[in-house]
């Protein structure tokens, strides 16, 4: 079949209707074979917003879901570098820049051994509509590398980013494409990138976001992301007449998100009583409180320790090898550490053991049996495009002071954070509110779609 026909038949489909998901699965996993997460990510989205397409001849005329999908360019690159040894060492680079219908491409760089392209393609289609939904003018991308920075001296974390950036910055700009930080690439990566951009082109911009504060960085974007999804749980639950103040909550990582959550979780009142890394899990039943949290940061941050750790420094704790926090005991749960986290019976049992609001605090850590437990157990379930949206946000804010020159203080940057986070939320109450009930998969979805299928439709076939 020839590539006009299959085309027509996939718009025939979309008009007919029952089929059209499938049908348009099925177009996206033959045009983009060996790619799950990506797979994934786009189903999640096309079950929300395919009665929106076939509402609106102008979308299916236009092909607007054919063109979201199909990123507006992919560049992959090698990375050789030097390790402490003397021996070269070989990577691979990424940027996915997905759609710039509403801003420049904007998204964080990943370093994991994890990273491939079908992970930076989900993310990027992710990030498109969590910019979109921020209300801030921001397209969407993603990049990193296969790179792993555990275990890595300063000096050859140093020698790997400017080897990346070195390839990277004929692609970047203030108002090309903005990066910013995930995970993997923290303060120290993000320094070390922006050095080499700045040597590479004698200029001194707004190129990168989560930069240091000396250096044009915002207040507040190390804590933006877990700060808003407390936010978001905050607005969820009053919507249901509720608060957060007196309940426990199940966080897991102990990265930045998972410790930023787990100090606004304490100061909202909250009790905290989970962190975890990639070994397992530590619950702390009296509580992680700021000085518990304070030392977690101190392991994080500056050794680079275990969270195994905690239980040998906190006899309160126990630690759990190879287990995720999902079968503790709670209120609140904050996914916060990678994709996939929470399966169909982490969902379950979630569910089963009294917890009544899911925050993604990171990108799309629920399997799509899990959110169909959450789903169908009407509890809040906030998705990661809208939960965790203010990170990016707060990058947004910090492109904006970079190019105006200015400097914003903590208490302005909170209080736009919240109102961001506000807005967020009643968009998707606006889209997906079922009788008493807000599913907000389909309020992110939907709210994100219209936004920047609009966009589209106004800039023509580009």
């Amino acid at each position: 079949m020839s590539q006009s026909s299959n085309s027509m038949s996939l718009e025939d489909t979309v008009r007919k209707g029952p089929n059209a998901v499938e049908e348009f699965m099925a177009y996206v996993v033959a045009k983009n074979p060996g790619q799950p997460e990506f797979h994934q990510a786009v189903r999640e989205v096309v079950e929300s917003i395919m009665p929106v397409v076939q509402a609106n001849p102008a979308y299916r005329k236009a092909k607007i879901l054919e063109r979201m999908v199909e990123p507006e360019r992919v560049i992959m690159f090698r990375v050789p570098w030097v390790d402490d040894r003397g021996e070269i060492q070989i990577n691979r680079g990424y940027r996915v820049q997905m759609n710039s219908a509403i801003g420049p491409y904007k998204g964080g760089l990943r370093f994991h051994p994890t990273v491939t392209l079908s992970v930076l393609k989900f993310l990027a289609f992710e990030q498109v509509f969590k910019n979109s939904l921020t209300t801030l003018p921001m397209g969407g991308a993603k990049g990193g590398s296969d790179f792993d920075p555990k275990g890595k001296s300063d000096g050859e974390v140093m020698r790997f980013c400017q080897a990346f950036m070195t390839e990277l910055a004929r692609h970047i700009g203030p108002d090309i494409d903005v990066p910013a930080g995930d995970i993997g690439v923290g303060g120290r990566e993000i320094g070390f990138l922006f050095g080499q951009y700045k040597k590479m082109t004698a200029r001194f911009c707004g190129v990168l976001t989560g930069k240091g504060i000396q250096y044009g960085g915002s207040v507040m974007r190390p804590e933006a992301t877990g700060y808003g999804a407390v936010y978001f749980a905050q607005e969820m639950l009053a919507q249901r007449g509720e608060g957060i103040r007196g309940k426990t909550a199940a966080v897991s990582g102990s990265g930045n998100v998972a410790q930023y959550t787990v100090q606004k979780l304490l100061q909202l009142g909250a009790k905290p009583i989970t962190l975890s890394d990639s070994g397992g899990t530590i619950v702390d039943e009296a509580g992680i409180d700021e000085e518990k949290l304070a030392w977690v940061m101190e392991l994080k941050e500056v050794r680079r320790g275990r969270i195994s750790e905690y239980a040998e420094r906190f006899k309160t704790a126990k630690y759990y090898p190879g287990k995720k926090p999902w079968w503790v005991k709670c209120d609140l749960a904050f996914p916060s550490a990678t994709q996939n986290e929470i399966d169909g019976e982490d969902a379950k049992m979630l569910v089963a053991n009294g917890c009544h609001c899911v925050c993604e605090g990171a990108n799309m850590p629920t399997t799509p049996e899990g959110v169909r437990v959450f789903l169908e157990a009407k509890i809040c379930y906030g998705p990661g495009k809208a939960a965790n949206a203010g990170g990016v946000a707060v990058s947004g804010l910090e492109m904006n002071q970079n190019s105006g020159c200015m400097r914003r203080s903590r208490d302005e940057v909170d209080h736009q954070l919240q109102n961001i986070m506000k807005s967020i939320h009643e968009n998707c109450v606006r889209y997906g509110k079922v009788g008493d009930w807000v599913n907000y998969v389909q309020g992110a979805n939907v709210a994100g779609f219209i936004k920047v299928a609009d966009a589209m439709l106004a800039q023509g076939v580009v």
